[in-house]
């Protein structure tokens, strides 16, 4: 991926020490970060403060960016880093990740005229709820990449530069999680 000059630019002065390009930069990415986080250990106070810890990292280490790749994904791979550190610290609190919060169940309550009707989206939540479900039964490894894949649709290369693992070794973890979870989707409809 190439950096733009506007984000060279941007990071340059940052590295300088130009507060302001460096807000510029992280208010681009704050909120897909926070998603991010919050994804990952479903309580949103602690997703603030490892979101607030990335950032102290990034800022202390902004010299250390290499502008190989694009700052967002750098940013990514701190803020999924981070997540993986409490996660480990944490483990008998957070055992299990969730993929859904309670900002999206509220989204989805809040239906435009133009909607299928009450009985169709009831079926579809069910079936979506389902499928959470089932995300919870398959390995933290395999719900991490499925996150960043399916759920928040980053590209092969930023999920590779995030999980600093090659993109042939990305497509093969999606492909085993898909196929996990396909496994566990269908054993437990079977038996329903």
């Amino acid at each position: 991926m190439m950096i733009s000059e506007k984000e060279r630019l941007l990071i340059k002065k940052a590295k300088e020490g130009d507060e302001g390009s460096f807000e510029t930069l992280i208010l681009s990415c704050k909120g897909k970060a926070y998603n991010i986080a919050l994804r990952y250990v479903k309580n949103e106070n602690d997703a603030m403060d490892i979101l607030q810890e990335s950032f102290i990292k990034i800022f202390r280490h902004l010299d250390k960016f290499n502008e190989e790749s694009k700052f967002e994904t750098w940013v990514y791979r701190i803020v999924v880093n981070a997540c993986n550190d409490f996660l480990r610290k944490n483990k008998n609190k957070y055992n299990q990740l969730s993929l859904l919060s309670k900002e999206d169940e509220e989204m989805e309550m809040d239906i435009p005229d133009n909607t299928p009707s009450p009985e169709e989206l009831l079926l579809k939540k069910e079936h979506g709820a389902y499928i959470l479900d089932c995300l919870e039964k398959i390995p933290i490894e395999h719900k991490k990449i499925l996150i960043l894949r399916d759920i928040k649709g980053f590209a092969y290369e930023d999920i590779s530069e995030i999980l600093d693992c090659s993109i042939g070794t990305v497509k093969s973890r999606i492909s085993r999680a898909r196929n996990n979870l396909k496994e566990v989707y269908l054993k437990n409809n079977i038996k329903e």
